[in-house]
């Protein structure tokens, strides 16, 4: 299951010494501690059921946390869906039931959203930040560059960013880390380089979302299972 940590840390007071060491080691412990799942890009027909929906949701969830240790600020924190083939049978599945949509809906849906896979890397994220402008990734002078990377050095800007100005039943449902503090995005990037390779390397370990900027930097990974 992913961490789940809250849209916003509580102002600490300012520790220094051995305090604040106990406090770092403390966030990495709690950032790297929940035994995160690898995951699998094969593509292939899925057994899933509505029920099911939930765990293959925390199976393709990461959370990040960037905090400033000079000011013990909590200057970014991110959650993000992996929006993967396998991912998205599940989501279809638990959205025809919940929609009581015919067995032909359902096939036509599934069909569009798989195909849409292949056509791009699709991550669905919400964060927050301490200051509020920080948190929106489509101004002119964002404070955070994105990127998707792999292991491999592949390095890749996205083709999109979407904001969802409004999360409303659908997002707030099936994605429930979505609360009001948080600015909900989804960030697409295509599947190939200009030179034709992968974006993400067939002999890639992991990859992930890189946030940078003059605050700091934060990643968050997905290890991909060694077949």
């Amino acid at each position: 299951m992913a961490c789940q940590l809250p849209p916003r840390a509580p102002r600490l007071p300012c520790l220094t010494g051995f305090a604040a060491l106990c406090i770092t080691l403390g966030l990495v412990v709690a950032a790297t501690g929940c035994g995160v799942p690898k995951v699998s890009l094969s593509e292939g027909a899925r057994e899933y059921v509505a029920t099911d929906y939930d765990r293959v949701l925390d199976h393709w969830t990461r959370n990040s946390e960037l905090i400033v240790m000079r000011e013990l600020d909590n200057v970014l924190n991110v959650t993000a869906t992996y929006e993967a083939w396998d991912f998205r049978w599940a989501y279809v599945v638990r959205y025809a039931s919940d929609y009581r949509l015919s067995v032909d809906q359902r096939r036509v849906l599934l069909e569009r959203t798989l195909s849409e896979s292949r056509e791009h890397h699709q991550f669905y994220i919400a964060l927050f930040a301490e200051n509020h402008k920080w948190a929106d990734l489509t101004r002119d002078d964002p404070a955070w560059v994105v990127r998707m990377v792999d292991d491999q050095g592949n390095e890749t800007p996205p083709r999109e960013i979407i904001p969802i100005e409004r999360p409303g039943a659908v997002e707030r449902t099936y994605f429930p880390y979505t609360t009001p503090w948080r600015r909900a995005f989804r960030l697409r990037f295509p599947t190939r380089r200009p030179d034709g390779g992968l974006t993400i390397s067939p002999e890639a370990k992991y990859f992930g979302l890189r946030f940078a900027g003059a605050q700091g930097n934060q990643q968050l990974v997905w290890e991909i299972e060694q077949r």
